[in-house]
């Protein structure tokens, strides 16, 4: 089987209003999120399977589809969608990080595999290991539905929105919820702690500030948190990429676990802040002893169903960042992994949805 055409469409949608159920404006450190360029890869094959993946637009959409259909597609056509591994070592674009755009035609490789062996990703992962299921090895009858746990989203709000959103949250059965930060700290940690006392402390909480706090700044959040009794599930990328030294006197200077995100796009700095001790919580990182996260921005279908796919094949994985499935006002398939009851159902159709995707654009 031979990759014969890799195409790219773009779309914008609009994220759901608040006060219809959905999270927009959705308030970062970095600006607002009304709606998102999402960039949807069709890989087609020889053998007339065709496999879908999906990323974010970066620079602006026409710069996102000129390095996939013009960087990117050159190095994998005639290529077997079966080989990932010499596709991603091969590829090669010169002083550019081309990693972030493989991964929606890894995405799409992986679909078109399974479809072809008529397996779902997860199967071909290393099975479901979730920890609904590992959490009860010890029983022979352990006839867990195949659910990952979710966490809901909600961005930068005054303390008393917030606390609805906390209440929203725990009445419809998650058991984390994130938020994000970075503005003001000293706010952050009011809203934190408003949402901790609504719930009387039934719900995990995970701040991120996107890189918006000083390392003093960080820190005073920390303890301020701890003198609440707010003990986070995880405290992410609190300060500036690239600053491991910083990140690693954080995490010695305060209880709250550290959770790295935008420092993990490029590979070789989560090695680091592995070595350097800096880190409690990352992608992808059972292996040295780090608990492992899946999380996803808001993402359409195919990049959601492809997470829930990850997420549900690592063993002791947390609760995912995946409750935007209804955030969005259309989409590009249907959801075929939707949030219900603080946690998603993973697809068990052959590839990455089965047919849910056969009749995209």
């Amino acid at each position: 089987m031979e990759i014969t055409d890799l195409s790219v469409y773009v779309v914008n949608v609009g994220v759901v209003d608040l006060d219809d159920g959905g999270i927009a404006p959705y308030v970062t450190n970095h600006g607002q999120v009304d709606d998102v360029n999402r960039a949807v890869v069709r890989v087609e094959t020889d053998a007339g399977i065709t496999g879908w993946g999906e990323m974010r637009t970066f620079l602006s959409p026409e710069a996102t589809r000129a390095i996939l259909e013009e960087g990117i597609a050159p190095w994998v056509l005639g290529r077997s969608p079966y080989e990932l591994e010499s596709l991603r070592r091969q590829l090669f674009i010169e002083y550019t990080n081309a990693d972030m755009f493989f991964a929606p035609v890894e995405t799409a490789c992986w679909d078109i595999v399974g479809t072809d062996l008529g397996k779902p990703i997860y199967e071909l992962l290393g099975g479901w290991t979730a920890p609904s299921v590992t959490g009860r090895t010890d029983s022979p009858d352990r006839n867990a539905t195949q659910r990952v746990d979710a966490a809901y989203c909600v961005g930068i709000l005054p303390p008393e929105e917030s606390r609805a959103h906390a209440a929203r949250a725990l009445e419809e059965g998650y058991g984390v919820l994130k938020t994000k930060a970075g503005r003001d700290w000293r706010t952050d940690v009011d809203r934190v702690v408003a949402m901790h006392d609504e719930v009387d402390g039934e719900l995990d909480f995970r701040l991120d500030p996107n890189q918006g706090w000083s390392l003093e700044d960080a820190v005073r959040v920390c303890a301020t948190l701890e003198d609440a009794g707010v003990y986070l599930q995880y405290l992410e990328q609190p300060i500036r990429v690239d600053a491991h030294a910083s990140l690693t006197r954080l995490r010695q200077r305060t209880a709250q676990p550290i959770g790295p995100n935008e420092d993990t796009y490029i590979a070789r700095n989560l090695r680091e802040m592995i070595e350097r001790g800096a880190l409690d919580a990352a992608v992808l990182a059972r292996g040295a002893g780090i608990d492992p996260v899946v999380t996803t921005t808001v993402d359409a279908a195919p990049a959601r169903a492809a997470a829930v796919h990850v997420a549900s094949a690592i063993p002791d994985v947390r609760p995912c960042g995946l409750a935007t499935g209804d955030a969005l006002e259309a989409d590009v398939a249907p959801d075929p992994a939707p949030v219900e009851a603080g946690a998603v159902t993973v697809p068990d159709g052959p590839g990455v949805a089965g047919d849910a995707f056969d009749n995209l654009f």
